[in-house]
């Protein structure tokens, strides 16, 4: 009788192999134990065979030892497992409610000796190498409520789809559509296939990657009582899992007045008791802080804060995650990053009036939709402290405390503006009374390293063009020698660090330098990354980046409820102002600037304003 390793292979007689239970100390003292199934042999003429890889061999071949000692009779009790201990798995096999096991294996790994593409891999396809055939059984399965508006046709089910084609979701993954239409499986995939798309780099096997997506989506008729469909949702999601090891998404794509009832209904009747759940909720989150305070603490009186991700698909921008990269990883920055060299900074975004459906947009306005998330979310990201480690927690944590220290906003420094209605249809949808689509304001953060900066916001709906970027305007160099080669304007020649998302994605640096030739003539001029001639790849969809962000439970782009409250405290004011008619909203053009005003609040704070 042998064993093979790889390329090792130890030969042995049966009749003279004997066993001792393991000395108390041992090099593979981990706990691993692994069921005799999770094993590719081969046997034949006295000659036994595991295919075990090389990688990690002192813990395979304690599982080996253990599956040795049970197909030879040997009775062996492995060492208990501390009660209560969790396993984070990366890549959807994190449960929160143990270890990760089903009803024939159990896989017990401690979570410092082993890494999470290790623990995937492990799970995937056992010691062998050889993946594992469990049935096809699902990992991870995705609800989308509200299967069939506008938002999941266009933008869910594709990033889903995106992600699966890329190999960021299980190859048995289970994706579930439920609303209160009455179609079928097949009538959903009909619905979604329209919109899947494999992007421009990435074209191989794209006809039979869609057809292996669409043939793992199914659809729940959910009607008219959510209590009941969550229910059917529950047991269809059963029925395909088959009593497997399986963690749950659900993303939440409904009406704000229909969103208490399903999540109700959900926490009741749809969650898995055999993995992890989470739960993702579109924004805006409530009206004001109270209607924001009492939906708040409905949400958790159903589901505990790590289950809950308030989803912002700008906060999905490479831009956003752009913000700490360059921060903290660059030491040309860090020194800076503060009043003594920076004057002020621009957060500017201005999008395309088709962005937001009419209905929609009325019925919030660009403070609750754009402002009180994107914006604040935004200047918090940039202005944080350091936070002690890349973990979720510790970055909302840092963000948190930069909300708590904003002021709380006033009419004199903020202009409200709403574009003017005209024949088209498309624009009159949108406007309904006083509703903002501008909002232009002076915001400054009450601490040691920011007191006295102005953080100046310019965000508004049809503007001449679709911009999102922060401009970070520092300070005039001190007793400049070179003043007179700068001329009249020192506004000019300000230094400059501009992080540009929309039109065309790059960091620019402006600095002075001296014009070629004779003299001494002094030039603005932009160090110049421009991503797309230094990166050729497509940039992934916003919707992409986030919901892989749940997947792996990575939650610093994402609202905590004490950071959604932080935010409504800095807005309220001016809502209630606005609700009671105190405040003027100044009309302009469409396709126009904006907002006059808006200049007049730029000078106010001394802060030139930046030409579109």
């Amino acid at each position: 009788m042998s064993v093979s390793f790889s390329s090792t292979s130890v030969s042995f007689s049966e009749s003279s192999f004997a066993f001792q239970r393991p000395a108390p100390a041992h090099l593979c003292s981990n706990s691993l134990t692994v069921a005799s199934n999770n094993f590719h042999s081969a046997t034949g003429g006295g000659r036994l065979v595991l295919n075990v890889g090389g990688t990690c061999l002192c813990r395979k071949f304690r599982g080996l030892k253990l599956w040795l000692l049970e197909r030879l009779s040997f009775q062996f009790q492995p060492p208990k497992q501390p009660k209560n201990r969790n396993h984070h798995f990366r890549n959807n096999l994190e449960n929160e409610k143990g270890s990760v096991s089903d009803s024939s294996s159990n896989l017990r790994v401690p979570d410092d000796k082993v890494t999470p593409v290790e623990s995937l891999s492990l799970l995937q396809t056992g010691l062998s190498g050889t993946p594992v055939d469990v049935g096809r059984k699902p990992s991870l399965c995705i609800a989308v409520i509200g299967a069939t508006g506008e938002l999941a046709k266009r933008k869910i089910f594709p990033a889903l789809f995106a992600l699966y084609y890329s190999g960021f979701l299980p190859e048995n993954v289970g994706i579930f559509g439920y609303s209160r239409k009455d179609i079928t499986d097949e009538d959903l995939r009909s619905i979604i296939a329209s919109t899947l798309t494999c992007r421009v780099d990435h074209q191989e096997n794209c006809d039979n990657k869609l057809d292996a997506f669409l043939s793992k989506t199914y659809y729940i008729n959910g009607g008219y009582d959510n209590k009941y469909g969550m229910s059917m949702l529950n047991s269809r999601m059963e029925q395909i899992e088959g009593g497997s090891k399986t963690n749950r998404i659900f993303y939440l794509s409904v009406p704000q007045e229909a969103l208490l009832d399903v999540a109700s209904c959900l926490a009741s009747s749809a969650q898995t008791q055999n993995g992890w759940n989470r739960i993702i909720f579109e924004k805006p989150f409530g009206f004001d802080a109270r209607s924001s305070d009492r939906l708040t603490q409905y949400i958790l009186s159903n589901f505990q804060e790590k289950q809950i991700f308030r989803i912002d698909h700008l906060l999905g921008r490479n831009l956003i995650e752009n913000l700490t990269v360059l921060r903290f990883s660059n030491l040309v920055f860090e020194p800076l990053w503060s009043r003594t060299y920076i004057d002020n900074v621009q957060v500017i975004l201005s999008e395309d009036l088709g962005v937001h459906p009419g209905r929609y947009f009325s019925g919030y306005g660009i403070i609750r939709d754009i402002v009180h998330c994107h914006v604040l979310q935004t200047i918090a990201l940039l202005a944080m402290e350091p936070p002690i480690s890349l973990d979720g927690e510790d970055i909302r944590n840092e963000k948190l405390k930069v909300l708590r220290l904003i002021r709380k906003l006033e009419p004199k420094d903020v202009i409200l503006g709403q574009y003017k209605a005209s024949g088209g249809a498309k624009v009159d949808a949108c406007v309904n009374g006083l509703t903002p689509t501008y909002f232009a304001a002076a915001l400054y953060i009450d601490n040691a390293r920011w007191d006295g900066v102005p953080f100046l916001i310019k965000t508004g709906l049809g503007l001449i063009k679709h911009q999102m970027e922060i401009r970070i305007q520092f300070r005039n160099v001190p007793g400049n020698v070179y003043h007179e080669c700068i001329g009249h304007n020192r506004d000019r020649a300000i230094n400059e660090l501009i992080l540009r998302d929309v039109p065309d994605e790059a960091i620019l640096v402006r600095v002075n330098n001296k014009v070629p030739g004779l003299g001494l003539q002094l030039d603005s001029s932009e160090l110049n990354l421009l991503y797309k001639d230094k990166y050729n790849m497509e940039v992934p969809d916003s919707y992409e980046h986030l919901l892989l962000d749940v997947i792996d439970g990575d939650n610093h782009l994402f609202m905590r409820s004490d950071e959604l409250a932080a935010a409504w405290t800095i807005l309220t004011p001016i809502l209630n102002e606005i609700d009671k008619n105190n405040m003027s909203v100044e009309l302009y053009e469409m396709g126009g600037r904006g907002p006059i005003g808006a200049y007049y609040l730029w000078a106010k704070h001394g802060v030139r304003w930046v030409e579109d």
